[in-house]
């Protein structure tokens, strides 16, 4: 697949997910075992706190894992284990997570996020994770 088909494939996944939709997450970049996704942080998302919520950090590092190891495989995808580590909260208007698969052969993927908070123009790593990605079968 070629790399404006493998971005619109991407995105006509992304698409498909309600949802990624309903809390506003937008798949940003695309490319063979690498993805990245942005959510702009609202009230709703936050924990009592006013710290993002730690799911919604999840949820990111999930989605984003599994995206650079289906775009490694070259196709649809699934996660089947993964494992976070929250450094710092997740703050300011806009969180940011990219991932890239380290490792990829026929049936499964390892991968590794960054997610990081926008915060005064500054980006802020504020959780890591590494997880395993398998081919999706039908």
């Amino acid at each position: 697949m070629d790399a404006e088909a493998l971005k619109a494939f991407a995105h006509q996944v992304f698409d498909a997910q309600p949802f990624s939709r309903y809390i506003g997450a937008r798949l940003i970049g695309a490319a063979p075992g690498y993805a990245e996704l942005s959510l702009e942080v609202t009230d709703n998302l936050k924990q009592q706190h006013g710290f993002v919520h730690g799911g919604v950090i999840s949820y990111l590092a999930d989605n984003a894992i599994t995206f650079a190891g289906g775009l490694a495989m070259g196709g649809n995808a699934l996660t089947s284990e993964f494992k976070i580590n929250y450094l710092k909260p997740g703050r300011g208007h806009e969180l940011i997570a990219r991932a890239r698969a380290r490792s990829t052969g026929r049936r499964q993927a390892v991968c590794q996020c960054e997610i990081f908070s926008q915060v005064d123009g500054e980006e802020i790593l504020c959780a890591l994770a590494q997880g395993t990605i398998v081919a999706a079968s039908d």
